[in-house]
C-alpha cells in the first residue's frame, strides 16, 4: 500500500513538469507532424494518382495556399521571378524600355520610356509585335513577350511590328533600363514640385538632387507628390525625411517577433531645409514607405498632407534566401511613426470564418499627438489635413478610355502630326475630328443603371412578374436611355482632358503626361493655393487643429 502511495505521489509531482515540457514542445511537434503528413500525402499522390502530377506546379499551389492565409505581402518568389524582385528594389533591368499590353490576342506597345532603346530605335506607342528574334508572338502572353524583349545589355533584339497596316523591322540594342524615382520636377511661382514614383535604391539621392536644383532655382515652398506611390525601401524614406527635420529626430521604428531585428531610424544629419513650407499630395494608393514619409512629416508638424486617406500599409518585409535560388518575402514587423502610431489598416490575424479581413473601424482607433500636440490616429492609413474629393469620371469617358478609343485616336493623331510644339503652348482643338473617329468606330456603351435594370428584368421574368410590370420597365428604360452623340457634347471638357494628356504623353513621354495633367489637377491646385496663403498653412499646423481630419475640406471643394 505504501509503495502505491509513493508511486502516485511521484506521478503527481512529475505531471506538471511533463505538461510544461509538453507545452513547450507542442508547437515544434505539431510543425513536424504536419510537415510529415504533407510529405506523405504528396508521395502517395505521386505514386498512385491516376494522372501524372507536375511537382513544381503542385507544390507551388500548396505554398500559395499556405501563404494566402497570412498577409498579401508574404510571398514565395521562385528563381524564375527573381528578376522581377530585383526590379522592384532597384528600379533597374536590362531590356528595351517599353511597357506592353495585350488586346484581341495581339501584343502591343502601351508606353515607351524616354531616352531608352525602344524610343531611340524608332518604335512607337501602338505598334503591334508580330515577331521577336524570329519567334512569332501568336498565342503568346505579355509575360512571354516581355521575356523575349529582355536580355543582356548590348545584345540585339530584332522585332517585326505592324504600324498603320504596314510591317516594319527594327534592330534594338538592349540596355540597362533605370526607371527614375523622380518622374518630374518643376518650379512655378516660387513653388517647387517633385513627382516621386517609388522608393527604390538610391531614390533618396535622386530626390535630394531634385530638391537641391529647385532650391538653387529659387523655390520658397515645396510640393511632394506621393500619389499612387506604392512605397519600397524604408531607408530611402528616412533619407528624404531627414532633409526637412532636426538631427536625431525619430522618423520611424519597427517592432516584430524577433526583437533583435527591431530598429529605430533617426535623422542622422542636419536638415537641408528646416523651414520651407511643404505640402505632401497623397491618395488611396499611396502606401508603405510613401506613408512613412507623409506620416513622419505630419507627426513632426513639418508638412500639410493634402488629398485623401492613404492605403494603410504598416507592415515591413524582408527577403530570406531559399534552396534552388528562390526567395521568401516575409512580413517581419510593423512600423511606427514618430507619434507612436501604426497606420496598418487591416489586421490580417483577425480573419472571419470565411477567410475575409476588414479594415480597422475608425471607432477602434487610438489617439496620438504630433510634436506640436495635434491629435492624430492610428489604423487606416494617413488622413490628410486638407481633404480634396477625388475626381470622378463620367461613364462615357471611362468607356472611351477603357475600350482604347482614346488610345487608338491618339495613335492616328500622332501619325498625322509630326510635332505639337512646346507643351506649355499646346492646346488640343480637333474635338470634331475625335467625334467623327468615335462614330466610325461604332462605339457604344451601357450605363450601370441600364445593366442593373436588365438584370432586374431577368429576375422579374424568372419570378413571373415581368408581364405585370412590363410597361413600367419600358417607361424606365426610356428615361434612362442615353445617346453617345449627346454625351460626347455633355462631357466634352472632361474627354478633351483625357485626349490632351494622352497626346502630351506621346510627344513628351512621362514628363509630358504629368505636366499636362497638372494643368487641371484639383489636388495640386489646392496645394498651390495653400502654400500661397501662409496664415492658412500655419493654422493647419496649429495644435488647435486635429491633424488628419480634413479640416479644410469645404474650402478645398469650393475652390
Amino acid at each position: 500500500m505504501r509503495k502505491s502511495i509513493i508511486s502516485i505521489a511521484l506521478v503527481a509531482l512529475t505531471l506538471p513538469i511533463c505538461q510544461a515540457g509538453e507545452k513547450k514542445g507542442t508547437r515544434e511537434f505539431e510543425t513536424s507532424k504536419n510537415l510529415d503528413i504533407f510529405n506523405s500525402i504528396y508521395k502517395e499522390l505521386d505514386l498512385f494518382y491516376v494522372d501524372t502530377i507536375q511537382p513544381e506546379k503542385q507544390i507551388k499551389q500548396g505554398i500559395d495556399a499556405m501563404l494566402g492565409n497570412l498577409d498579401p505581402y508574404t510571398t514565395y518568389i521562385p528563381e524564375s521571378e527573381m528578376d522581377n524582385l530585383k526590379f522592384m528594389t532597384t528600379g533597374e533591368y536590362a531590356g528595351v524600355g517599353a511597357i506592353i499590353g495585350e488586346r484581341d490576342g495581339e501584343i502591343f506597345i502601351s508606353e515607351i520610356y524616354e531616352g531608352m532603346p525602344a524610343q531611340k530605335s524608332g518604335l512607337k506607342v501602338g505598334d503591334v509585335f508580330l515577331e521577336i528574334n524570329g519567334e512569332s508572338l501568336k498565342g503568346k502572353t505579355t509575360s512571354q513577350a516581355s521575356e523575349l524583349l529582355k536580355g543582356q545589355a548590348k545584345t540585339i533584339a530584332t522585332v517585326k511590328i505592324r504600324r498603320a497596316g504596314k510591317e516594319l523591322t527594327f534592330d534594338i540594342m538592349r540596355d540597362k533600363i533605370s526607371i527614375p524615382a523622380v518622374s518630374y520636377a518643376t518650379l512655378k511661382d516660387d513653388i517647387g514640385y517633385i513627382n516621386f514614383s517609388g522608393f527604390t535604391e538610391k531614390s533618396g539621392d535622386a530626390f535630394t538632387d531634385a530638391f537641391t536644383n529647385l532650391k538653387e532655382s529659387g523655390a520658397k515652398a515645396l510640393i511632394i507628390d506621393l500619389r499612387s506611390n506604392p512605397g519600397g525601401i524604408l531607408g530611402e524614406a528616412v533619407k528624404i525625411t531627414n532633409l526637412f527635420v532636426d538631427k536625431k529626430s525619430t522618423i520611424v521604428y519597427t517592432k516584430g517577433k524577433v526583437k533583435e531585428w527591431d530598429e529605430t531610424y533617426k535623422a542622422t544629419r542636419e536638415p537641408m531645409d528646416r523651414k520651407i513650407p511643404i505640402a505632401v499630395l497623397v491618395n488611396r494608393n499611396s502606401a508603405s514607405a510613401a506613408e512613412i514619409l507623409a506620416g513622419a512629416l505630419q507627426d513632426l508638424d513639418r508638412a500639410v498632407i493634402v488629398g485623401e486617406r492613404t492605403f494603410g500599409k504598416g507592415l515591413v518585409q524582408t527577403t530570406r534566401n531559399l534552396p534552388y535560388g528562390g526567395n521568401l518575402k516575409v512580413t517581419i514587423s510593423k512600423y511606427y511613426i514618430p507619434s507612436g502610431r501604426c497606420i496598418q489598416a487591416i489586421d490580417y490575424s483577425q480573419r472571419s470564418t470565411d477567410g475575409y479581413v476588414q479594415r480597422i473601424p475608425d471607432s477602434l482607433t487610438t489617439e496620438y499627438k504630433t510634436a506640436k500636440g495635434r491629435i492624430v490616429r492610428d489604423g487606416g492609413g494617413i488622413n490628410p489635413d486638407l481633404y480634396v474629393e477625388p475626381e470622378k469620371n463620367s461613364t462615357i469617358a471611362y468607356h472611351l478610355y477603357a475600350n482604347n478609343i482614346v488610345f487608338d485616336y491618339v495613335n492616328k493623331y500622332e501619325q498625322e502630326h509630326e510635332s505639337i510644339g512646346p507643351l506649355s503652348e499646346f492646346k488640343y482643338n480637333d474635338y470634331e475630328g475625335f467625334k467623327k473617329f468615335v462614330k466610325e468606330k461604332k462605339f457604344t456603351y451601357k450605363l450601370k443603371t441600364e445593366e442593373v435594370l436588365n438584370s432586374l428584368k431577368d429576375v422579374a421574368k424568372e419570378e413571373g412578374y415581368f408581364q405585370d410590370a412590363e410597361e413600367e420597365f419600358k417607361a424606365l428604360e426610356n428615361k434612362l436611355s442615353h445617346s453617345v452623340e449627346k454625351d460626347l457634347d455633355l462631357f466634352k471638357n472632361e474627354i478633351i482632358d483625357f485626349i490632351s494628356v494622352e497626346i502630351a504623353k506621346r510627344y513628351y513621354y512621362q514628363r509630358g503626361e504629368i505636366e499636362e495633367s497638372l494643368k487641371r489637377d484639383k489636388t495640386y491646385q489646392a496645394a498651390v493655393e495653400l502654400l500661397k496663403d501662409s496664415p492658412r498653412y500655419e493654422a493647419l499646423l496649429s495644435p488647435k487643429k486635429e491633424a488628419g481630419k480634413g479640416n479644410e475640406k469645404t474650402k478645398a471643394e469650393k475652390k
